[in-house]
């Protein structure tokens, strides 16, 4: 009876976090500088049918970095989404290399699966859920 529970409670809330799909804010993985970004994801402003994603804080190995010069720009843009749990169709912008990645995105649970690809090859970061 136990395992039921258990695994009806986590059915649950796996379809709660794809009914509300990978809006919200996601910490990225710690960069080779000790640093991260949070990104908030939620519709975009030109297509709210669409998916894109700010760059709304940032840490070093210190704290805070307020002063964050890619502050409020998109990482993420025009990402579709399938069926909530999968997005497509997008790009990514990479601020450590200037370089921007066809993209694509899939949410499990408060992971969100990110990647950017070059032709075939796709390389990528697992964001955790901040809020």
């Amino acid at each position: 009876m136990r395992r039921l529970i258990l695994g009806v409670t986590i059915a649950a809330a796996s379809a709660m976090a794809i009914a509300g799909g990978a809006d919200g804010v996601w910490k990225t993985e710690v960069g080779d500088d000790g640093g991260y970004l949070e990104v908030t994801i939620g519709p975009c402003e030109s297509d709210a049918s669409k998916t894109c994603g700010k760059i709304s804080n940032a840490f070093t190995d210190k704290g805070a970095d307020p002063k964050y010069k890619y502050m409020g720009k998109l990482m993420i843009k025009e990402m579709k989404s399938d069926d909530g749990a999968n997005y497509s169709g997008g790009t990514i912008w990479d601020p450590e290399h200037d370089k921007t990645y066809k993209s694509k995105m899939h949410l499990k649970g408060d992971v969100l699966d990110v990647e950017g690809c070059v032709s075939i090859i796709c390389s990528g970061q697992d964001w955790k859920r901040v809020k």
